[in-house]
């Protein structure tokens, strides 16, 4: 997979090769290239904003930087129709089956927009050489779009074969297929500070660990996330 990420503050981007998206990429699995949108301008301050029309607050990003940095990415690649990921409030919300979606697209693109947005019009003609998502990590605004743009490169990245060591981890976890919550999980030593694991993950007897798993889940997400308790509910 390569993950191209354009962005004002390149150097957000560093922590792409720690842990195991550095592994990741020292073994090949995946690609990350990072650019600055700065590079892409043509006056001595290296302006990416300026005023809205129509008044208001903030400034907008100008689109033609986007456009000429965008378009290098596409010129180096490998498909043919890459997908464009701009992190942003107004898009659809970020889940674990979109994050398992992208994992499959082989040449994906992150703009990381500031300010009060990028220009309207980037989006128009990126969608004649993209494929493009607007995706939101919640009903929250951040500064930029870099926090939201690494979560999702993690979140997508770590599904990738070969990133993570155990796949049935992947299985297992939270927002996994069968939609529930993780079940509460334990380590040696068995006793700590007046705590003990439950007995039943001391047994040995598979079964009744699965089943314990199991009940553990469902009412973890019944409490936690009734909103994905009952969306599972209606889907049953």
């Amino acid at each position: 997979m390569r993950i191209d990420v354009v962005s004002i503050f390149p150097e957000y981007l560093r922590v792409l090769n720690l842990s195991l998206l550095g592994k990741a990429q020292e073994a090949g699995l995946i690609e990350i290239h990072v650019h600055d949108l700065r590079d892409y301008t043509f006056d001595r301050h290296k302006t990416v904003d300026d005023t809205p029309y129509g008044g208001g607050a903030g400034m907008v990003m100008k689109p033609e930087p986007w456009a000429l940095a965008l378009k290098e990415v596409l010129d180096a690649s490998p498909v043919k129709e890459p997908t464009l990921i701009v992190p942003t409030p107004s898009g659809e919300v970020f889940s674990q089956p979109a994050a398992h979606k992208l994992a499959q697209v082989e040449h994906l693109v992150f703009a990381c927009g500031r300010y009060e947005g990028i220009d309207e019009r980037m989006f128009h003609w990126a969608r004649e050489h993209f494929e493009v998502r607007l995706l939101s990590l919640g009903d929250y605004v951040l500064n930029g779009g870099e926090v939201a743009a690494l979560a999702m490169i993690e979140s997508v990245g770590r599904l990738v074969p070969g990133v993570v060591g155990n796949p049935d981890s992947l299985v297992e976890e939270s927002h996994s297929e069968d939609g529930l919550l993780e079940y509460p999980v334990y380590t040696k030593p068995s006793s700590w500070r007046g705590y003990d694991v439950p007995e039943v993950l001391l047994s040995g007897d598979h079964a009744k660990i699965a089943a314990w798993r199991r009940e553990q889940q469902e009412e973890r997400t019944r409490r936690r996330r009734p909103d994905l308790w009952t969306k599972r509910q209606d889907m049953a």
